[in-house]
């Protein structure tokens, strides 16, 4: 099965000037998520700084999701982090009761983990840049500011130092 994967992987340079110091990243193909069972949601992609200093461009992938009627939205929204080996699938069952009671739910993929782009070097996943990542997703990118956090597994260990980080003029619940 690895080497079908590996097949249905695009392959890329992310820096626009094919420098060779620029990391190399993966790109699973849209056709590798269609007809997944219970996960109609839409995709939102945003791009962040690999800060691999050549410039490299990551895509992350994120879910929005909130009520279609304005008047029944509670003004809160829910950060939704996984942990590892999965990605916002993970929270498929979840997010629809949140959204009926009002909620916006955000649930990102890690850089490296399902529809988000994944570094071919496996020593740049570390802690900090995942940190770094997604900061700068969610509150640069997606631009969240007073949120609830769900965090399972590693998520939390992220999500936590997220938080601890960037608590001027942010309110957050964990």
């Amino acid at each position: 099965m690895e080497s079908q994967h590996m097949m249905d992987t695009d392959v890329r340079a992310g820096a626009p000037t094919e420098d060779p110091s620029a990391m190399k990243v993966l790109r699973t193909p849209e056709s590798r998520f269609e007809a997944l069972p219970e996960y109609p949601f839409a995709p939102h992609y945003v791009e962040i700084d690999a800060g691999d200093g050549a410039g490299t461009r990551l895509r992350v992938h994120y879910l929005d999701e909130r009520p279609d009627d304005p008047a029944k939205t509670s003004g809160e929204t829910v950060l939704l982090l996984h942990g590892e080996p999965s990605w916002s699938y993970l929270y498929r069952h979840v997010i629809p009761p949140l959204v009926a009671a009002g909620h916006r739910c955000v649930a990102p993929d890690l850089i490296g983990f399902g529809k988000s782009d994944k570094p071919a070097d496996r020593f740049t996943y570390t802690y900090q840049r995942h940190v770094e990542w997604l900061a700068e997703t969610v509150f640069d990118r997606v631009d969240l500011r007073d949120i609830t956090m769900v965090c399972q597994d590693w998520g939390g260990l992220l999500g936590l130092r997220l938080l601890a980080a960037h608590r001027q003029g942010h309110r957050h619940r964990a």
